[in-house]
This record gives C-alpha cells, structure tokens and sequence, in this order.
C-alpha cells in the first residue's frame, strides 16, 4: 500500500512563512507608529515651550500611560504594557529635554525601582547618599525631581522624609506605589550566613522570617538596600535583603525569595518638585501644619475635615526639632487644592493653626509590581 504524502508538515511549513511575513510587517509598522508618536511628542512639547509652559508635563504623561495600560485587553499581561508605554514615553521626552531625578542610591535600590517606573530608563537618574539629598539636590535645582519613600504599609511613616519637608521649599507632584519583595541574597549557602545587611525598614518587614530561619545572624543596618547588596557581595558570610534586580547587577545568589512578612508590602514614593501640577479629577492634597498648643487643638482642626466631607487618607505627627512636646502634622486628603470645598476646608484651617504649608496635589496612583 503506498504511503500518504505528508502534507502536514508542508501545511505547518506554509502557515509559518505566512506568519512570519505578518510578524515582519508588523514590527515595521509599530516601529512606523514609534517613530509618529515620537514627533507628535516632540512637537507637543515645543509648543508648550513656545507657550512658556514646562516643555514636559509629567503628570499628563503618567495618565496617558495608565489610560493605554486600561485599554489593554490581553494577552500581554499589565506589567508588559507599562513598561512598553513608559519607555515609550520616557524615550519620547528625552529627545526635547532629558529629565534629571535624583533618588537614594545606589542603583537598584528600591527607591531606584521607583523612579524607573515613574520615569523611564531615558531619564537621567541621579543616586544621592541619603533621602535628605535628594531634597537638596532638588532645592539647588541640580535636578528637574526627586523620589523619596513617604510611608510604608507595615513599618508606617518614613522619619527621614518628613523631616525634610520641615526644612525645604519642595512641592508633592506624584506618588509611587511599589510593591516591595524582599529576596535574600549572597553568595554562600543559608547555613554559613553570619551577618544579614539591608537598610532598617527591610530588616523590619522581615523580622519574623529572619526569627525563624536565621535565628543565629546579625542583623545590620545599611543606608539603602542595594549598598546592602554590595557589601555581600565582598563578604563571605554576609547575605543582603534587597530586590532581584540588586542580585542580578551585583552577581548575587538568591538564597530565599519573597520574605517579607507581610506579603501585601507596599511602600509609597513621593515624587518631589518645584512646581504645581493641574487637577486630574482622581486627586490627593498633602498638608503640613503646626497647632496652637493648647486643649481641643488638633480635635478642632479634624473637625474642618468632616463639615466639609472631606476623606482623609492619611494622618501623621511628627516632632518638632528643638522643641519638648510640639509636634507638627501631616495630612493628605482626597481632593485637589483647587477644589472649592478644599479650598474652602483649609481657608477654615489656617485660621486655626501656626503654621499651613500645602505639600501639593497630585494624582492617586494605584499599586504596581
């Protein structure tokens, strides 16, 4: 009996030039499209130069991007689509005028993450030793923003950020919401750690963890997780919590992944500047103030907030330097301070404290790996 011919595979053979003819096309015309959104971005920003606008408007460019990541519709997961559009972005800027973002060092620490998400890797991104670096940078006008952590879901407010706000002129533009795993990394085996490095917060939102699996080790605090991940990987012995990105530059093993204690870890970053940014209609406002020190002082100003119906978000005290029992406030609330009733609401306010600084407005964002 005579043999078919196999016609499958001359069938699969067609339907793959076919597709690969398609696939060709394609990248020619998204590289087509690249190239228009390109000098669309380009033309845009030279006319709001031409207008004596910022030739950037970055809070317009975050809500394009989140608006293309809305519209997805698969199969390309979430996190692909944004990094595609914020590069995209982030390459569009850098032809006009490249950003400079200063944030706590070195890299692949995760305030760096933060400003790779915010920003793009065609921003310049400036590491700076401490967060209140960052500030100054900022307020020397050596850089266009800054990133800085603000609080975190299980360790709570961020000391050394809030005091800066107490001394320097800078504005709140944006917020990042990063979730935050945390790897355990060396270059030895589990057994023969002896010392673990990271910053405090890390060594915090692991403690349980590290109780349980490395009962024995020295726990050592680090400016920043990635000068953590860089001390373990000269020292034997040592491990790091950091990120993965931070076990992939430094040549890291790692050892244990995802051991923070609370697996909805989410750290939020301010985006810091001099400037302004227009209402979006999905806003938040921060404030800073100083209260009379006397009964019913603070009961009275949270008052202003529920006869205006106004939802807060966030409220922290803070010690004032140099003073015994005097604290100044921080409060965010949802609305943009060009908001009639927020507008109205801190009217009300500032007749009732020493001191009222508006941080700024800026959009709510929303959590992202």
């Amino acid at each position: 009996m005579a043999k078919r011919k196999p016609a499958t595979r001359r069938t699969t053979s067609g339907s793959a030039t076919e597709l690969k003819k398609k696939l060709i096309k394609t990248n020619r015309d998204l590289v087509k499209l690249l190239t228009e959104h390109a000098r669309l971005s380009t033309r845009m920003a030279r006319l709001r130069g031409e207008a004596g606008e910022p030739v950037y408007d970055v809070e317009t460019e975050h809500q394009t991007l989140q608006q293309a990541v809305q519209s997805n519709r698969g199969p390309l997961g979430e996190r692909c689509v944004r990094a595609i559009f914020r590069e995209l972005i982030s390459g569009s800027r850098s032809l006009v005028k490249p950003i400079r973002v200063a944030y706590l060092g070195p890299t692949y620490s995760y305030s760096h993450l933060a400003a790779i998400e915010r920003f793009g890797s065609s921003a310049e991104l400036v590491p700076v030793a401490t967060i209140a670096a960052v500030f100054q940078e900022l307020n020397r006008a050596h850089v266009d923003f800054g990133i800085v952590p603000i609080e975190n879901s299980t360790d709570g407010r961020v000391v050394d950020t809030l005091g800066m706000f107490t001394r320097l002129p800078v504005r709140i533009s944006g917020e990042v919401q990063l979730r935050i795993h945390h790897f355990l990394l060396g270059k030895c085996d589990r057994a023969e750690i002896k010392e673990v490095y990271s910053k405090p917060q890390a060594l915090s939102q692991c403690r349980e963890w590290l109780a349980m699996h490395l009962p024995l080790a020295r726990t050592v605090e680090m400016a920043s997780t990635a000068a953590a991940a860089q001390l373990a990987a000269e020292k034997h012995g040592a491990a790091a919590i950091a990120s993965m990105q931070a076990a992939v530059n430094y040549g890291l093993h790692i050892i244990a992944e995802n051991i923070e204690d609370n697996k909805n870890n989410i750290t939020r970053f301010a985006v810091i500047s001099d400037h302004e940014v227009p209402r979006t209609g999905r806003d938040k406002t921060a404030v800073m103030f100083e209260l009379w020190h006397k009964p019913g002082s603070l009961a009275d100003a949270m008052a202003i907030f529920k006869r205006n119906r106004i939802n807060l978000t966030w409220i922290e005290s803070f010690p004032m330097p140099s003073t015994e029992k005097e604290y100044l406030f921080f409060v965010e609330m949802e609305g943009h301070q060009n908001d009639t009733k927020i507008k109205r609401a801190l009217a009300a306010l500032g007749r009732k404290t020493v001191r009222l600084e508006i941080l700024g407005s800026y959009a709510k964002a929303e959590p992202v790996e």
